[in-house]
């Protein structure tokens, strides 16, 4: 789906290349036909493409990140146009300063849906591979990890307490929230920049009633 004439995945790449603590993007698709499209998009966009299992995303993670030598993994979802950068970055920092294996703003969340982040080492990565062969875990990748938290050393960041709203939806899963997202792109985007999480949000306390747009898919 296009928001302002550009494919989704567009405007989050664009965004991340915003990101000052990342050294690369690879969109990791899968082998499906169907995603032939993503492929032929990457060149344009200036990112590498990995395509791997459509089954088993943790492998496809694992085989992505063993290719390019990843040594710290950023797992960014394709459905969040609005994910902002300096959140990224903020939490690549703090697995940096803490050594956490794993860092997110996810466990307990404080941001909207849309702005969700997972930091980890490939070392992480690689003894949740070797471990965890479960369908969850195939699917969402940190499923195990976030289920036993005792077993690595996890950071977590969130949003500050006069700006959190976890009760917000603002991921594309459906076209009401397509709808929603395309009304802050119209107000916020700006080509040669990216969109700020503290502009969303004044936005969104200003127009209140574009929250209901997606209200049913909360």
């Amino acid at each position: 789906m296009k928001i302002k004439d550009k494919p989704i995945l567009q405007h989050i790449v664009s965004s991340l290349k915003y990101c000052k603590k990342v050294d690369q993007i690879i969109v990791a698709t899968s082998t499906l036909k169907a995603d032939d499209q993503i492929e032929k998009l990457c060149p344009k966009m200036k990112v590498k493409c990995f395509r791997g299992s459509s089954s088993n995303v943790l492998k496809r993670y694992y085989d992505c990140a063993k290719k390019f030598h990843g040594d710290i993994i950023v797992r960014i979802t394709g459905d969040n146009p609005l994910i902002d950068p300096t959140i990224v970055d903020k939490a690549i920092s703090l697995l940096i300063k803490k050594k956490f294996d794993y860092v997110s703003n996810m466990v307990h969340q404080s941001f909207p849906i849309g702005y969700l982040v997972e930091v980890f080492t490939f070392s992480t990565l690689k003894r949740m591979f070797e471990c965890h062969i479960d369908n969850q875990s195939k699917e969402h990748v940190t499923f195990q990890l976030r289920k036993n938290p005792k077993e690595f050393k996890i950071g977590e960041f969130f949003a500050p307490k006069n700006k959190q709203r976890p009760n917000w939806r603002l991921t594309v899963d459906y076209l009401d929230d397509l709808n929603l997202i395309k009304k802050i792109y119209f107000k916020l985007y700006n080509p040669n920049s990216f969109i700020k999480y503290n502009d969303v949000f004044n936005f969104l306390e200003n127009n209140p009633k574009l929250l209901e747009i997606n209200k049913e898919n909360s």
